[in-house]
Formats: structure tokens, C-alpha cells, sequence
């Protein structure tokens, strides 16, 4: 693992990162149309900010940063959370989309290589029984949330009404076409991440466009249903690559490379902009 830290190439590592923060910056753009149609303008720098910051929250607990984003606009925009939240949630639902054309895509050109590293790594049985319970869970408390008249049921119904106006938003507003744009920016941009990512290692350098969609979709899913990825980001990457006649060993320490540079990225970036929001906005 030493010597394969050794062998980086930092120029393209470099060019990973400067990708990685173009789509940080682009998804700044894209959440301004969706909140100026509810009628609440930010500023660019408060947006990446708040970004910033919930990408670093979600290195603590999963998705707490999408939180995190909306309670910063709360403090320096004054833009009410439900609202924020509401176009956070939006944003998410396309990404969500992207991320399943993505998968469709690799999962089609790459088919015979995938679907026995998927038939072990998901054991259907159990995943069947999860969302089983999951949908049930669910059927029960949509029927309390309708129904029942206890206050907390009602507030949060309220706030459920706020949340899905700043969902319906991005279908209304005026800047639909930036909007996309800047969303096959923010994707294009963590495609390119791991592209120039993969050229920083000599093992890793050579390998397919199709390889490297392949260790991005799965990544990236490694990413979103952890707390950044902390572990699962190399071992996942490790055993695809293995697929494709890479090491375990260079495989593993690729991964980690990657997942350690856009961590420290995170941090730092984070940190200074945690520091930095009150700095900005003395004057409010």
C-alpha cells in the first residue's frame, strides 16, 4: 500500500479535486433558481458555503448535512428551513434520477461483469424482508400523519406542506433549462473526478471509460448510503475493480487514495467555511 502512495501522480490528483469543487461550486448556481422562485434570493457564496459545511456534517451522520444546508440559509438568509429543506429535497430527487441513469447505463454495457458481484454483495432474501417491513412501517404512519389530529402530527403535516412547495418548484420555475444545466454540470464533474482519478495511479491508469462508470456508480452509491464512505468507499471500489483484472491490493489502495483526498478536501473546506459564514455576513 506504501509503495502505491508512492507512485501518485499528483497533477491528475489535482485535477480530480479541481473537478470535485467545480460541481460543489455549480451545485451553489443551481440551488439559486429554485430558491428565488419561491422568492427568497441568496447569495452564491452563502450557498457553497452551506454546501461546504454539509458535506461535512455528512461525514458525522448520514444525510445530515442536507439539514445542516437548510438551517445555515435559515441564519444568514432568512430563508425559512421548510422552504430550504423543500428545494433540497428537489435537488436530491433529480440527482437521484441521474444516479439511476447512470446505473441503468453501466449496468447495461457492463452486464456480464455485474451481475454476479451484485447477486453477492445484495442477498435478495433479506433485502425482500427489509423492504417489506420498511413498506408496512410506512403505510402505518402515512395513515397516523393523515388521520390523527395530535399536535405533533399536525405540525408536522404543516411542515410537510412546505417541504413539498419547494419540491413542485423546480417543475415551475423559470430557470428550468439553467437548472439542468448546471445538474449535467454537477454530474459531468464527478464523472470527471473519477476519471482523472483513475490516471494518478499507474495500476489504475489504463483502464476503460466503461470500468471507470462502473467504480463510480458503485462509489458513489458507497458514498450515499454511509457516512461518506468512510470504508465502504475502497473496499467496494476494490472488489469491482478486481472484476477487471486489478489487484485487490492496488484496487484497495486506489480507492483509498481517492477517498482520502476528497475527505481532506472536505474538511478543509468545510472548516473554513463553518468559520467563514459569520465572517461573510457580519453586517446581517
Amino acid at each position: 500500500m506504501r509503495s502505491y502512495f508512492k507512485d501518485v501522480n499528483y497533477f491528475y490528483l489535482f485535477l480530480s479535486l479541481v473537478f470535485m469543487k467545480v460541481s460543489h461550486a455549480s451545485r451553489a448556481y443551481r440551488w439559486k433558481y429554485s430558491l428565488l422562485y419561491l422568492g427568497y434570493p441568496s447569495t452564491f457564496w452563502n450557498n457553497f458555503m452551506a454546501i461546504s459545511v454539509g458535506y461535512l456534517l455528512n461525514l458525522t451522520i448520514p444525510r445530515s448535512g442536507e439539514l445542516s444546508r437548510a438551517a445555515v440559509l435559515q441564519k444568514y438568509d432568512k430563508i425559512p428551513f421548510d422552504k430550504g429543506f423543500g428545494t433540497i429535497i428537489a435537488e436530491r430527487i433529480i440527482d437521484l434520477v441521474f444516479l439511476l441513469a447512470f446505473v441503468i447505463v453501466t449496468v447495461a454495457l457492463q452486464y456480464n461483469y455485474l451481475i454476479d458481484f451484485i447477486s453477492e454483495q445484495i442477498p435478495i432474501t433479506k433485502l425482500i424482508l427489509i423492504l417489506g417491513i420498511l413498506t408496512l412501517l410506512a403505510a402505518v404512519g402515512l395513515y397516523l400523519l393523515y388521520t390523527s389530529q395530535l399536535k405533533l402530527f399536525v405540525f408536522i403535516r404543516t411542515k410537510i406542506a412546505g417541504l413539498v412547495e419547494g419540491v413542485l418548484s423546480i417543475f415551475k420555475m423559470p430557470h428550468r433549462v439553467p437548472f439542468i444545466i448546471h445538474t449535467f454540470i454537477i454530474w459531468i464533474g464527478f464523472v470527471l473526478t473519477f476519471y482523472f482519478g483513475t490516471k494518478a495511479l499507474p495500476q489504475t491508469s489504463d483502464i476503460s471509460l466503461g470500468v471507470t462508470m462502473v467504480a463510480f456508480v458503485v462509489g458513489s452509491l458507497a458514498i450515499s448510503f454511509t457516512n461518506g464512505g468512510f470504508g465502504a468507499f475502497p473496499l467496494m471500489i476494490a472488489k469491482v475493480l478486481a472484476l477487471y483484472g486489478i489487484s485487490l491490493t492496488a484496487g484497495t489502495a486506489f480507492g483509498w487514495i481517492l477517498w482520502t483526498t476528497q475527505t481532506l478536501l472536505v474538511v478543509v473546506m468545510g472548516g473554513l467555511s463553518f468559520l467563514l459564514l459569520p465572517v461573510v455576513n457580519k453586517t446581517k
